[in-house]
């Protein structure tokens, strides 16, 4: 099977190194000519448009698109679907609404062709330990891009799987971000408090070290932590700003829809927002209030 990639930032980039290292055949394809060029250097086919890539490759066709969420895909799939023929297979690898791929796929099924839609999580860690992707579309699809699974997987018969169908592999995605929001948060609140007690000196880089091993909040994102701690705890070259790429907003609308109770996932997210609020009157008013119920001290804006 010759695939094609659509896409070649960093990790549409680095899942066709993995995939060529496993002696599969790749056309890449991307707006930029010089992500193009690298990745032929590293033995990918290349392509300089859509037309080009899809003459590349023989039906059924496998096209893989590692493009931003929103405009950028729906604009991919108009440029496709002149090009496609029955039975080609179209995949969405990005962090897409799950609500945008089902409309994206009555489209594209019309054509005759496959959609199939990859949540993909990794990160720049993908290419040396691999993608969990959890897949969204129908069984004939799905069984067609096995063997690209199985090589972009940690291994074979995990960190992947076939969640059911069209859709649900984005929606299994943003609720697995939804929940790294929260562990996010729970990290980063602890070590918080334990910065806050200076009386104890601790070391956090040595304390996250430790629980990395044996103990029960052990964890990809820990030992994320603990190198993140290791050059220097206090942070100081970075700023207190969270941005937040949808995924967790989405997750907490569609828990409010279901009727579902998220508070560690929705106080996550507002975290984030809160984080970005430079001057925030909300803070200034709740000080003010304070003050007029209890006469507690508020601090002046020049202190």
């Amino acid at each position: 099977m010759k695939l094609g990639m659509i896409g070649l930032g960093k990790m549409g980039a680095n899942m066709t190194r993995r995939l060529l290292r496993n002696d599969h055949d790749v056309v890449g394809f991307d707006l930029s000519e010089d992500a193009v060029q690298e990745i032929q250097a590293a033995g990918a086919g290349g392509a300089t448009s859509l037309d080009a890539l899809v003459d590349h490759l023989d039906p059924p066709r496998v096209l893989w698109m590692m493009v931003p969420a929103g405009d950028p895909v729906d604009q991919t799939i108009d440029t496709l679907l002149p090009l496609v023929d029955d039975g080609d297979i179209l995949i969405d690898g990005g962090n897409s609404n799950y609500k945008d791929t089902l409309r994206r796929a009555d489209r594209v099924q019309e054509h005759g062709v496959h959609y199939v839609d990859v949540g993909t999580s990794g990160g720049v860690w993908g290419l040396e330990q691999g993608y969990s992707m959890m897949v969204g579309g129908p069984d004939e699809a799905v069984d067609v891009l096995r063997p690209a699974l199985e090589t972009l997987a940690p291994g074979p018969d995990k960190g992947w799987g076939h969640m059911g169908t069209v859709g649900s592999g984005h929606f299994v995605k943003m609720v697995h971000n939804g929940i790294e929001y929260g562990m996010m948060q729970a990290f980063a609140e602890g070590f918080d408090i334990m910065q806050a007690k200076p009386e104890f000196d601790l070391d956090l880089h040595q304390v996250a070290e430790t629980w990395r091993f044996g103990s029960v909040i052990r964890s990809w994102l820990l030992d994320l932590t603990a190198r993140a701690l290791e050059d220097d705890p206090d942070l100081p070259d970075i700023a207190p700003w969270v941005n937040d790429s949808g995924e967790g907003r989405w997750t907490v609308k569609e828990a409010i829809d279901l009727d579902v109770p998220a508070p560690v996932i929705t106080d996550a997210l507002i975290a984030r927002l809160d984080s970005r609020v430079e001057d925030s009157y909300t803070h200034k008013l709740l000080a003010a209030m304070r003050n007029q119920f209890g006469g507690h001290a508020v601090k002046s804006s020049d202190e």
